[in-house]
């Protein structure tokens, strides 16, 4: 970890989609731990958060200033993307930026294909006319790294893993609008010699995370002794990544992978829905015991569309050439999530109000 920190020492890095859940996770690593200047490029969506990133310069007593610059910039205009590059200069682009909730991808395709297609496009074009202007050793260590999802790849059966030459075969309007922003991120290193670096990651989880997703949501759930709801049968099953062992794959792909590849990044931790659900209810049972088993309030109710039945991340390619491996598992991953969000309930109301977010269920077909 030390040697790509002095890899960042005083370089600009631009990270789109900071406000988010990874963004924020990434940028708190690098606030702590390297003096590289950071640009935050955010639209702020009704997920969005800096909650965190203050709470760290505060806490860590980071001059802000000198350190990190917020900059509210919606990437599917062309020309505030364009301005918003050319004041970060940066040395470094992370790519984060992105609509990500596959249920409202169901309902509102259209805000996926303009931020996560548009958005891209407009960020590959600006990065491109940066890195013509940039001298010759600037140049040298300039990277574009795009931050994807393992769901470009599809569903699979009982077995097999994604790796790096799996067929690419979206199923949901969110995975199909991030798998051509991959092959826009592909093209622009082939056809005009962009540096790029693709990562391709399982889900994530961890403290912090919008109440939309799958742990977060059965927490406050339960909090709020409301229904659990799990789709289907409940055994749709999911690879799960903490969320700070991501960041540190990113930051490695990013300073030490090669120019045009993708890396898959996972953490070898299937659970099926019903089985994190359950976890989380038993977590909670200890933690916080009540009269009755939260367990108590899980539901099945309709599937979602086009719901993919199993995702597993093989990620032998970037353990073996840049030594990354996961340094949280999953159980002592999710006891750290639990407690956050119990000791962090104001948070998560605060998210609800201001997005305007209650909880309910989406991505049904009307």
């Amino acid at each position: 970890m030390k040697n790509f920190n002095n890899l960042l020492s005083k370089k600009r890095v631009l990270i789109t989609g900071g406000a988010g859940f990874i963004g924020n996770a990434l940028i708190r690593y690098l606030l702590k731990n390297t003096d590289s200047l950071i640009f935050n490029l955010d639209k702020i969506s009704y997920s969005s958060d800096v909650t965190s990133i203050n709470e760290c310069i505060k806490k860590f007593n980071i001059d802000s200033s000198a350190r990190y610059k917020f900059l509210k910039v919606n990437l599917s205009k062309r020309d505030e993307t364009k301005e918003a590059v050319l004041l970060a200069n940066p040395d470094y682009i992370i790519n984060l930026a992105a609509e990500s909730h596959v249920d409202r991808s169901i309902n509102e395709p259209y805000e996926f294909i303009s931020s996560n297609i548009i958005g891209t496009f407009n960020l590959l074009q600006s990065a491109l006319e940066h890195y013509g202007n940039l001298k010759k050793q600037r140049k040298e260590i300039f990277r574009f790294h795009h931050v994807s999802t393992d769901e470009v790849y599809g569903s699979l059966n009982k077995n097999g893993s994604f790796s790096e030459i799996t067929k690419y075969d979206p199923r949901s309007p969110y995975s199909a609008s991030k798998a051509s922003s991959d092959h826009f991120v592909n093209a622009w290193n082939h056809t005009y010699g962009l540096p790029v670096i693709t990562t391709n990651c399982s889900n994530n989880f961890g403290p912090w995370q919008y109440p939309e997703k799958l742990i977060p949501l059965a927490i406050n759930k339960a909090l709020n002794n409301k229904r659990i709801p799990i789709y289907g049968d409940g055994l749709n099953i999911r690879d799960w990544l903490f969320v700070e062992d991501h960041v540190r794959g990113i930051l490695l792909s990013l300073l030490k992978g090669e120019i045009g590849k993708s890396y898959c990044i996972g953490a070898n931790n299937e659970k099926s829905n019903k089985e994190v659900v359950f976890l989380v209810c038993e977590l909670m049972d200890e933690i916080r015991p009540k009269d009755s088993s939260y367990k108590d309030l899980i539901t099945f109710v309709d599937d979602r569309p086009g719901h993919d039945r199993r995702y597993s991340i093989d990620s032998s390619l970037i353990k073996q050439e840049l030594k990354w491996s996961p340094l949280t598992n999953f159980d002592e991953g999710l006891e750290i999530t639990v407690n956050w969000y119990l000791n962090n309930e104001k948070w998560s109301k605060e998210r609800y109000s201001k997005s305007g977010y209650s909880g309910e269920r989406l991505g049904l077909i009307n």
